[in-house]
């Protein structure tokens, strides 16, 4: 739907507002309107003008001016937006959220874990509930589809890359993200564009979020979630040889002897963000906790280099997934993501458990979302399991 006329949309931001303050930069207003109705869009249950305003800063830079999203809000309301509530907005005629159904909850020690789809339950749960998220997403929407999940554990790969055994030992499969059209990026996009808007709202100010990653889509997960309103805060580089690239160009591979496609992958980033701050990270910390990282010591700092070794035999046996990560490191980023030991960690795609698994091993409460049902089960098996293994993390 179309509001502003086409010489409103090349206004500047007093032009666009009514503030006659000379600025230095021009908004197309038109990009205002977008910026708010398609995060909107995402908010079903509405957001706060703070938070429309971070999201819509992060897509048409910061140059904003401070009131010209309050009043584009006021202008447009009623008819394109609706108030629910004092500073509260969301689109006109979206569908009322509807009571949050009654899906299958088990408590592990000190974790929870619910049978749902994790954007319905994040629609549900209470805003500012969750002091860090810990997470390792289905990348692509491609690899956990019915349809390649069937293949996957039938043995029949499609787009999983179902490798050999060597020396007796069986590789676990990898999916291929090379294999990822451009429909399926701009999905990928559009994917942790909402789940970031969605945490957004369940974590506290100053709550991290860490999202495991590869390196081929880690920028697109960090521009998906900035873009929700999350601050980028950097990358956690785990130092893993993996069976991603250093291959020779298939089918003629001994006429290129010399030459790898893509250089073979000895790290695996983890996308760092946070939820913006209520004032400094002393006022955050003191009111929420968060803002931060816990250090290892008092003499050493959390650090963004954690060496890791891949997932053990004997995890594996323990909890059967095809993207379980160890222990090892899961501990380590589970401790830092609560900089003073306290609160709970989100882990909306929870899997086999191992993030759960690994707060109930360092004493920390967590919540785990896990939509297929038969990983639901594995995880209620295997959580008790992996917390109890002793593990030595590499220094």
């Amino acid at each position: 739907m179309d509001f502003c006329s086409a010489q409103e949309r090349s206004s500047s931001i007093g032009d666009a507002t009514g503030d006659t303050t000379p600025t230095r930069h021009t908004v197309d207003r038109g990009a205002i309107r977008d910026a708010i109705v398609e995060f909107l869009s995402i908010m079903r249950d509405g957001a706060t003008i703070a938070q429309i305003e971070t999201a819509v800063r992060s897509r048409v830079g910061e140059g904003l001016g401070s009131s010209s999203v309050r009043s584009y809000l006021n202008l447009n309301t009623p008819g394109v937006f609706e108030r629910i509530s004092r500073g509260r907005y969301r689109l006109a005629g979206s569908p009322a959220i509807e009571p949050a159904p009654s899906w299958p909850i088990v408590t592990i020690d000190r974790a929870i874990l619910h049978n749902a789809d994790c954007f319905d339950w994040l629609r549900q749960a209470e805003e500012n509930s969750v002091e860090a998220v810990l997470t390792d997403p289905p990348y692509g929407l491609v690899e956990y589809t019915e349809v390649e999940k069937r293949k996957l554990r039938a043995g029949k790969g499609g787009v999983w890359r179902l490798p050999p055994s060597f020396d007796g030992s069986t590789r676990s499969p990898l999916p291929r993200f090379t294999t990822l059209s451009h429909a399926d990026l701009k999905n990928i996009h559009r994917f942790f564009r909402e789940l970031g808007a969605l945490l957004l709202r369940v974590v506290v100010p100053g709550g991290n979020v860490v999202v495991a990653s590869n390196p081929l889509l880690a920028h697109i997960v960090a521009s998906a979630m900035s873009e929700s309103g999350l601050e980028m805060r950097g990358t956690i580089s785990r130092l893993v040889m993996t069976m991603r690239g250093g291959d020779r160009p298939k089918n003629a591979h001994k006429e290129f002897d010399g030459v790898s496609v893509m250089p073979r992958s000895q790290h695996e980033p983890w996308v760092v963000l946070r939820k913006p701050l209520e004032g400094r990270v002393q006022d955050n910390l003191r009111k929420w906790g968060t803002g931060g990282f816990r250090r290892i010591s008092s003499e050493r700092p959390f650090g963004d280099v954690i060496r890791s070794a891949p997932t053990s035999t004997t995890e594996k046996r323990l909890a059967p997934h095809p993207s379980l990560k160890p222990q090892d490191i899961l501990r380590q980023l589970a401790r830092g993501c609560l900089p003073l030991g306290t609160g709970r960690i989100l882990d909306p795609f929870a899997g086999s458990g191992s993030t759960l698994a690994a707060c109930n091993a360092i004493g920390y409460e967590s919540i785990g979302i896990e939509a297929d049902a038969e990983y639901f089960e594995l995880a209620r098996s295997s959580i008790p399991k992996l917390a109890r293994l002793e593990v030595r993390p590499r220094d």
